[in-house]
């Protein structure tokens, strides 16, 4: 079946009559692109946007905006999505089957049957008002698995984390806190026109797990309000270097200083990073959060 045509869903005169959904989505990254749409490749966001515009039996592609657009290959635990639908267009859509069915539960349900097994959409909910999935989030938290044995780890693993020489968890945590807090990320970002590289930092940390099936992978938590293009990558580049000793703690110091990208950090492949999960505010700060969010960064 042919793809929708995408219009824009934004006119004047369709705002009226849209509903705003929420979707929470998981991905295995490996096969696709990365979150964005492109022409001729797979992406989330393509998947996503044919399959709703497929199932509703919409008249145009519907739109999606994500918290994070990860990068082709990064991974998606808890990814949040928006969709604006018109509801008229999909009760003339629906089977008799389906008419006391509420718009969430019978697009959860037919996305059920019919995305491909490595992209899941978690759970459809009415999108509260104010809700914008990426304007609105206050963090991001992304988790960046390494493996660090003499040993080859499990190779049901293999796409979910990156080797790496052993490491100091002790110096990594210790290098990390100096970059807690606002400041400009410029050293660790692929800066791209018109955007800041102004972030704040809320967390940074190495453990290793001890139990379970990811037993001895060592996990680097980023959290932060948003992050810039690499930034998460190239960050647990810089502590790689650090905690195996190949740099000492002082490079990173004067590194993070820089005003400019670093040439020498080293950005650790896409398949050992997630997005775990999004926050959100109390629905009643929403609308205000995006506002906030849509301002110019300044230190």
């Amino acid at each position: 079946m042919a793809s929708p045509e995408r219009v824009p869903q934004n006119a004047p005169e369709q705002a009226h009559h849209l509903t705003r959904l929420r979707l929470d989505v998981s991905y295995d990254g490996t096969e696709f692109a990365g979150w964005a749409r492109q022409p001729g490749l797979r992406t989330a966001q393509g998947e996503l946007e044919d399959w709703i515009g497929r199932v509703l039996h919409l008249p145009s592609l519907p739109r999606l905006t994500c918290a994070g657009r990860t990068d082709a290959g990064v991974h998606a635990r808890g990814q949040v999505v928006h969709v604006d639908v018109d509801p008229l267009a999909v009760r003339r859509s629906q089977r008799s089957t389906d008419e006391d069915t509420d718009l969430p539960t019978l697009l959860a349900r037919r996305l059920a049957r019919a995305l491909p097994a490595d992209l899941v959409v978690r759970s459809v909910a009415m999108a509260p008002p104010g809700f914008d999935a990426r304007f609105s989030a206050i963090w991001r938290r992304y988790v960046y698995r390494l493996w660090d044995a003499d040993h080859a780890p499990d190779p049901l693993l293999r796409r979910h984390l990156a080797t790496c020489p052993p490491l100091d968890l002790t110096k990594i945590n210790e290098a990390s806190a100096g970059l807690i807090g606002l400041r400009d990320f410029a050293p660790f970002c692929k800066r791209r026109a018109g955007a800041t590289t102004i972030r704040t930092l809320l967390e940074l940390n190495a453990v290793r797990r001890t139990a379970g099936d990811l037993s001895g992978v060592v996990e680097l938590t980023v959290r932060a309000d948003a992050f810039c293009h690499s930034m998460v990558r190239s960050l647990t580049g810089a502590l790689v270097d650090v905690g195996s000793g190949r740099r000492e703690p002082a490079w990173l110091t004067a590194l993070a200083a820089r005003p400019v990208r670093a040439g020498e950090v080293p950005v650790m492949p896409a398949g050992g990073l997630t997005l775990e999960e999004v926050g959100y505010p109390t629905d009643d700060r929403l609308a205000e959060r995006a506002d906030q969010a849509r301002a110019t960064r300044e230190l």
